[in-house]
């Protein structure tokens, strides 16, 4: 049985955070989603994943090619095509308890500066809650990532 986690961006941006818990989810041998809500914000996203450093290179694909299966790191609007254990959702991206519950992990990240998306991970968090998911809320305020609470 999996767990959400939320992260609560509010020191670094999306793309800072994103490619160093891809990163922490591929040293734990996970297949990943990340699923967002525009094909271009992800399109934005596929950019900066290539222009990380050589030494953190994430390999990942856009869904919608002919390899989505194969691919380590599948960025999509939809369902996983590529086996996925891990799911990150950016932006919102709608996330279903059974999802939490039959994946190894499930990581929410939204931004702390912007009002409807803070909302927003407030309804997640208690409709994943009270679907009984466990779910942890973590948040760099301090300068750090710090646990905040765990249900």
């Amino acid at each position: 049985m999996g767990a959400a986690y939320f992260y609560h961006l509010t020191r670094q941006p999306l793309e800072h955070t994103l490619p160093v818990l891809l990163g922490k989810a591929r040293q734990a041998g996970w297949r990943i989603a990340v699923r967002g809500t525009d094909s271009g914000r992800l399109a934005w996203l596929d950019e900066r994943l290539w222009l990380g450093p050589d030494d953190g290179f994430l390999p990942h694909g856009v869904a919608g090619g002919p390899h989505d299966a194969d691919q380590p790191i599948l960025l999509t609007t939809g369902n996983a095509a590529n086996a996925a254990e891990c799911m990150m959702t950016i932006d919102g991206a709608d996330i279903a308890p059974e999802e939490v519950n039959s994946l190894e992990r499930v990581c929410i990240l939204f931004d702390g500066n912007d009002p409807p998306a803070v909302q927003r991970a407030r309804e997640q968090w208690k409709a994943l809650t009270d679907a009984g998911c466990s779910a942890q809320y973590w948040s760099e305020d301090s300068g750090r990532w710090e646990k905040k609470a765990e249900r």
